[in-house]
């Protein structure tokens, strides 16, 4: 099995380009002239400095990201899991098809408000990051175990190759693009749809609840400057994933 991953969807970004956005943003307040509507760069920078230093910066921030992390995680495991038994079992396929579409297709706002009647404010970010992240693995893995290359399941099937061996040798290498795509969209919808659901339930200590009250005050450099901070926090995130990953793929592939 392959010891990396290839990094052919991954998203280049080049520095010159940030660089023209943020001059461009510049333009933009300089033109309008007025902070509240359009936050320059340099009083967002100055702002996010600021709240840096704040210790209910930090909880907020480890608030919705441990929350966030759980949904995530836990998308990826039961995903996984589905995944194999509706590959297994086509009853289960068929019986999964209907709630995968239904939570593909509704809103965000709406399940949220909807998740709202049954889930506390504070897990709510669990539940719906769980919810976005679920039908992204479910579908791609099951797609990877359905393009599994049919010789080689037909070798091992000759030479007697033990299920364990077959699962970890001929499966997960054919799984684990599929697998990687999933875990890239399923990172950026996790932090999307987390925070939007903290906007709309305000939980108290939370990234969505500091978004809000900004927005309540019109302190607009503050919306800019936890928007960033999101961005931020959502790309290094996806940094760190993506290079556990990695490593772990390496270790299967090397025992």
């Amino acid at each position: 099995m392959s010891s990396t991953i290839s990094d052919n969807s991954r998203r280049k970004i080049r520095i010159w380009s940030v660089a023209i956005w943020i001059l461009l943003w510049h333009g933009v307040s300089v033109y309008v002239g007025k902070e509240v509507l359009v936050a320059s760069p340099i009083s967002v920078v100055v702002r996010l400095f600021t709240l840096v230093k704040e210790r209910e910066f930090w909880k907020s921030v480890v608030f919705s990201v441990w929350r966030i992390s759980i949904g995530l995680f836990s998308a990826i495991f039961i995903g996984v899991i589905l995944a194999g038994l509706a590959a297994r079992f086509k009853v289960i396929e068929e019986l999964l098809a209907p709630l995968i579409t239904i939570v593909t297709t509704t809103p965000v706002a709406s399940i949220t408000i909807l998740m709202l009647i049954w889930v506390s404010s504070r897990n709510l970010s669990v539940v719906i990051s769980f919810m976005m992240v679920l039908p992204v693995v479910y579908t791609n893995v099951l797609l990877g175990i359905k393009s599994t290359n049919q010789k080689l399941l037909e070798m091992a099937d000759v030479f007697e190759i033990p299920a364990f061996r077959k699962i970890r040798y001929i499966y997960v290498s054919q799984i684990m693009p599929f697998f990687q795509s999933a875990c890239l969209v399923g990172l950026g919808l996790c932090f999307k749809a987390g925070i939007a659901a903290e906007v709309i339930g305000i939980p108290k200590g939370s990234i969505g609840e500091r978004l809000y009250m900004a927005k309540i005050y019109l302190a607009t450099p503050d919306l800019f400057a936890w928007t960033l901070t999101i961005i931020l926090i959502s790309i290094i995130y996806e940094k760190v994933f993506m290079l556990l990953l990695r490593f772990l793929v390496f270790k299967i592939g090397s025992m």
